[in-house]
């Protein structure tokens, strides 16, 4: 007995098991955690390097060079990118795909911690950070309100504690959080007179800041330790530090200096629709459901917000969880319009008793495929979500082919139990072979590189979870639903019937109780309420017994009249195929004429093909990387240049501010308009002329104009402000960052560099079709350079050390220590400085030094001269970098533009061909030879996805092979599979230029491995049952036209299914069964198009294939057989 005839005949059991795996699976349906993103390591880790006032030239020779020194040999490392800049700098490393990140950070710290010793001692201790995608903020919470800096952010610390008690919350971190400082004005008078050195005041407040444990005793009546407290915990402590003492006088900072707790110098400015603000960034940790942590944390802000100021209001904003309930939307819409869609095909064709197992199916399939993928550790994201997504056109083929034998095996008279148990074993192997071949086509997926890969592996990982299921579903459980359907049928109508009666007579009485006025007759009415319809259903239940006996008997009895196409079908009938008549006569008699001339047939498949990808090479949209998505947010970024402080990049971004709420205010298209300006651009690689950005968060997209119009009119309004330039970004919506174009030029030689980019941007600037060019070239400005004449200084015993303490007095400050008040939870330092009327460059022309003459100014030794501004200094593995960077106009793909630069900076020699034309009259740009040009960014992501994706689909091709090869031991057969699949890329090719799409590397490349499974399948079945056919007749032909004819139903049944489940992707349709409301063009279904167009029209083309082409080369082999066979006679 195998193990469908044991199915069979336990059935009991196979429906226990089918019931616990769709309630099991609703269950996890519901529970599973959901995230935005999947757990993916970035291969990134980078190590952030501080020192207050360093220049950018001294942050690369004492920072960033002895970091990268050490860290460069760390195993693993891909590419060393650093940045050095006024302040400081920072390291990033990037690593090989499916690196180790424990072991990475732990190497990287130690080589980090040997540079530690090479490092100025005035540098703050380098920090080592990694990078991962499930730790970026889910939502920012920003708390708004015209209030002063230190209450909005006290409120967002007492907000920040409450959230961080959530358990499912990594962090909440305050974004542009102001530190805590104490400033120790002093009266330079006063320091003077007094002669106090400043030496001497940094040593005085370090030894009158500490704690000291002077031990303990043992007297032997007890044991204490002793202690003697000195740190500071007050303003006060500070005030009465003695600095200098005459006879029995002391002198204290209170007599020369005023102290303030005060935050540090303010470095930006971020406000939320036009008023001040401070946001929260919310993460939460690996593996928690998204939507369950932002609404627990918006519960927690709700009650907490109760205490605050009626003048702070709450806002929230990228909130990731929203996506996540859009895309699971449209997951269970798309899973009940192919329900409905099948069940309205199935119906029609071939009955009630198979549309619905096969309804039945694909809840089925895809439940217990979401159990396994539970079980096996994985939660939902947007990678598994877009595979259930996908899965759906693909789990019913199977379940389909079972049924459809089955229907016609019962129409030929035999029993539902035999019918169902043939149509399993018949269609095991075929079936098993099928959904073997389309696993085969996404596994490769798995082994996918780079930070792409690590993302869709997602992808094959949940489809072979769910196509496995539905291979059991078709193979057992339809089989078995199938048999005992009478029994589920009789059952449920002898519940559902009397139930309805009940239901409709208790409205009716509950109805007629509104009417009554009598208050006596309340109580009987509203026991008769309750009694008369139990009545009813027990009257009802057993009325119907014999009716729905009678019917369900009726419904699943065997067929006693055989029809005329029935027995002509029949495998074993050798009554003439082309005695049949309608719509599969027609389509035999169609075969029969052109398996006479096999060769014209594929002769002519094979021109379609040369002929459809010719005509797509010279008229298609070309190729891009990832599909344009309507998006969430975008960004107005501001550049302007010139030494402006922070007041006058903040009155820049202000006017563009302001414009953009004017806009707002007319046609309220925003959520949220977050403002940030200032030195926002110092720690960034990007172009060093960035003051400032906008950053705007679109209402819903149906209540909205476009995105682009939306920028093109911020462009437009923003025109007449001189003096800065504005740029737009849109959030993109796949893999990859930054512009489409971006140049990278690497030098040993600095100065040429600067030369050879700065000519190379203006031919950027110039070149056709390109706009926006950036660069991270030094933008001028001036710094003022002091140099001192050692010598001289010498003469009167002071050196650099003193100097630059005395002039840090007059810039930032002179960081005399730090104290812990009982109010922070953090050390706050203590900077002695001016005050702000002070900190000029007068006053440091006029500074005077103590020295062993006394007070002595420091223009005798010190000369401050006006310099060049040197600015962020990139390497990229040891080598001076720059970058230029560049959008494409809109209408303009990218890959045209890419592939034009790389022949004409000289990266290719050969010309490239765009549009059936050879591109050989472009302009040739000439680069000095020392400077070497690379074109990366989205360029080279998009290469590497583009050879995998051809190298998985050969690997799948071979594997395929394989597979047919062990089924039908023919290589003629395994091969004219395969042709099936080339042949269906035409279909995808026509359907591009039919929609006037871009052929998608990432999603037109899955969608075309995918049609390569569903293609084979249904050729699969029609070969398997040629074979089987052909050892019961002696002519082919007829064994050929019968194949066709008995394959023709399930082969456009599949399809049609496949097609129509598609076909709301395809047209961006989206129906909501809750709201009952039909979208199209929202920004979800805009993911799918690409690929559902690949699968629709290269299965519509492969179907023509399958039911015109295979016959005829499977009738052009025997014929080749044949005269093979008459020339050995002869």
């Amino acid at each position: 007995m195998n193990i469908i005839d044991f199915s069979l005949s336990h059935a009991r059991v196979v429906i226990g098991i089918l019931l616990f795996v769709i309630f099991a699976g609703s269950s996890t349906y519901i529970n599973i955690p959901k995230e935005a993103a999947p757990d993916v390591n970035i291969p990134i880790i980078y190590v952030s390097l501080n020192q207050n006032g360093i220049s950018a030239e001294d942050s690369e020779r004492l920072l960033v060079k002895p970091v990268e020194d050490e860290v460069k040999s760390v195993e693993g490392v891909k590419e060393v990118r650093s940045t050095a800049y006024s302040g400081g700098g920072n390291v990033l490393l990037e690593f090989d795909p499916g690196f180790n990140p424990d072991q990475a950070m732990q190497d990287v710290r130690e080589k980090v911690d040997r540079a530690k010793g090479n490092l100025p001692n005035e540098a703050d201790d380098p920090t080592v950070n990694e990078v991962n995608i499930s730790t970026f903020p889910i939502l920012l919470i920003s708390l708004v309100g015209d209030l002063p800096d230190r209450t909005l952010q006290d409120f967002a610390e007492k907000l920040q504690d409450e959230i961080e008690t959530i358990p499912s919350v990594l962090e909440a971190k305050i974004g542009g959080k102001r530190s805590e400082q104490v400033d120790i004005l002093i009266d330079t008078t006063a320091l003077e007179s007094y002669g106090i050195n400043l030496e001497n005041l940094i040593n005085t407040v370090r030894q009158n800041n500490m704690m000291v444990s002077a031990g303990g005793q043992d007297t032997g009546d007890g044991s204490f330790s002793i202690k003697v407290p000195g740190l500071y915990e007050s303003i006060d402590d500070v005030l009465n530090t003695p600095v200098k003492t005459f006879g029995d006088s002391v002198i204290t900072f209170r007599d020369i200096a005023k102290v303030k707790r005060t935050f540090e110098d303010r470095q930006s400015y971020a406000k939320v629709n036009g008023s001040n603000s401070v946001t929260l960034e919310v993460s939460k940790r690996i593996g928690e459901n998204i939507i369950a942590t932002i609404d627990e944390v918006k519960r927690i802000t709700t009650i907490a917000s109760k205490n605050f100021p009626p003048a702070i209001n709450i806002l929230y904003s990228q909130d990731n969880s929203k996506y996540i309930k859009t895309m699971l939307g449209s997951l269970q819409n798309n899973v009940i319009a192919a329900i409905i869609l099948v069940l309205i095909i199935i119906l029609g064709a071939l009955g009630v008793r198979s549309g619905l197992l096969v309804g039945i199916s694909i809840p089925g399939s895809f439940l217990s495929g979401l159990l396994v993928l539970s079980i096996l550790g994985f939660t939902i994201n947007i990678v598994v979500l877009f595979a259930l997504i996908l899965s759906v056109g693909l789990l019913v083929d199977g379940a389909i082919v079972v049924v459809e034998y089955a229907d016609r095996k019962i129409k030929e008279g035999s029993s539902i139990k035999e019918a169902y148990s043939d149509a399993s074993k018949k269609m095991a192997l075929p079936i098993i072979s099928s959904t073997a071949t389309t696993l085969a086509a996404f596994l490769p997926l798995i082994f996918w590189p780079g930070l792409a890969g690590e993302f869709m592996k997602y992808l094959p990982i949940t489809l072979i979870c769910v196509l496995t299921s539905s291979l059991f579903m078709a193979l057992l459980f339809v089989p078995v639903l199938g048999t005992v359907l009478n029994n589920i049928s009789r059952t449920v109508l002898q519940i559902l019937i009397p139930l309805i009666f009940a239901i409709i007579v208790f409205n009716l009485i509950s109805y007629g109780i509104k009417f009554n006025s009598l208050n006596y007759l309340f109580l009987p009415i509203k026991i008769i309420n309750y009694i008369l319809p139990v009545i009813t259903y027990i009257f009802i239940f057993i009325k119907i017994i014999p009716r729905v006996y009678k019917l369900t008997e009726n419904i699943n009895s065997k067929s006693l009249t055989i029809t005329e196409s029935a027995k002509i079908l029949s495998s074993d009938s050798n009554e003439p195929i082309l005695n049949l008549r309608g719509f599969i006569g027609i389509y035999a008699k169609v075969v029969n004429k052109l398996l006479n001339h096999p060769s014209k047939v594929i002769l002519s498949a094979i021109l379609i093909l040369i002929s459809v990808n010719f005509t797509y090479f010279r008229i298609g949209s070309g190729v891009q990387f990832f599909p344009d998505i309507e998006p969430d947010l975008a960004k107005i970024v501001v550049f302007a240049r010139g030494n402006l402080s922070v007041e006058e990049k903040k009155s820049y971004v202000s006017r563009v501010e302001n414009i953009i709420l004017d806009i707002q205010n007319r046609n309220k298209e925003f959520k949220n308009i977050y403002s940030l300006s200032g030195n926002v651009s110092e720690q960034s690689e990007a172009s060093e002329d960035f003051i400032g950005s906008i950053s705007l968060e679109y209402t819903d997209w149906n209540k909205r104009r476009k995105s682009k119009i939306i920028l093109n009119e911020i462009l437009e309004a923003t025109k007449s402000i001189k003096g800065i330039k504005i740029e737009t970004r849109e959030q993109q919506g796949g893999p990859g960052g930054g512009k489409p174009v971006s140049i990278k030029l690497t030098s040993e030689n600095k100065n040429l560099l600067i030369l050879e980019s700065t000519k190379l941007k203006k031919f950027i600037e110039k070149y056709p079709e390109l706009m926006n060019v950036e660069d991270n070239l030094p933008a001028p400005g001036i710094d003022w350079e002091i140099k001192v004449d050692r010598k001289q200084a010498s003469k009167f015993g002071v050196n650099i050390g003193s100097i630059g303490n005395v002039i840090k007095v007059a810039t930032n400050g002179l960081k005399l220590g730090e104290y812990r008040p009982d109010d922070s939870n953090e050390s706050i330092p203590l900077y002695l400085r001016y005050p702000n009327e002070g900190r000029t460059l007068e006053t440091i022309e006029n500074l005077r030094i103590s020295t062993q003459n006394g007070l002595v100014p420091i223009s005798n030794f010190v000369e401050i001269s006006p310099s060049n501004k040197t600015g962020n200094i990139v390497r990229i593995d040891a080598k001076n970098a720059i970058s230029i960077q560049a959008d494409v106009k809109p209408g303009v793909y990218s890959d045209f533009k890419i592939r034009e630069l790389e022949y004409v900076l000289g990266i290719t020699n050969k010309p490239p061909f765009i549009k059936g034309r050879l591109m050989t009259d472009l302009p040739k740009y000439s680069l000095d030879p020392n400077v070497r040009v690379e074109l990366v960014g989205e360029n080279e992501d998009q290469k590497q996805a583009q050879e995998f994706l051809t190298k998985a689909f050969t690997v799948a091709l071979f594997m395929m092979l394989m597979i047919l090869l062990l089924q039908f031991n023919s290589f003629y057969s395994g091969f004219l599979i395969l042709f099936s699949v080339v042949m269906s890329t035409a279909g995808v090719f026509i359907g591009l230029m039919i929609t006037g799409q871009a052929f998608g590397i990432v999603m037109t490349g899955v969608g075309v491995i995918a049609l390569a499974g569903i293609v084979v399948n249904n050729n699969i079945i029609l070969i398997d049952t040629f074979d089987y056919l052909k050892t019961k007749s002696n002519n082919v032909k007829e064994a050929i036209i019968k194949t066709g004819a008995q394959r023709l139903r399930p082969v456009l049944l599949t399809t049609t299914t496949t097609v129509l489940g598609l076909l709301p992707m395809v047209t961006m349709t989206n129906v909501d069964f809750v709201t009952r409301e039909i979208t199209v063009g929202s920004p979800d279904t805009q993911w799918w198009v690409q690929l559902a167009t690949a699968i629709v029209f290269g299965l519509l083309f492969a179907t023509f294939l399958t039911l015109i082409v295979t016959p005829s080369a499977l009738m052009l082999r025997e014929n080749i057989i044949n005269w093979y066979r008459k020339k050995i006679s002869n």
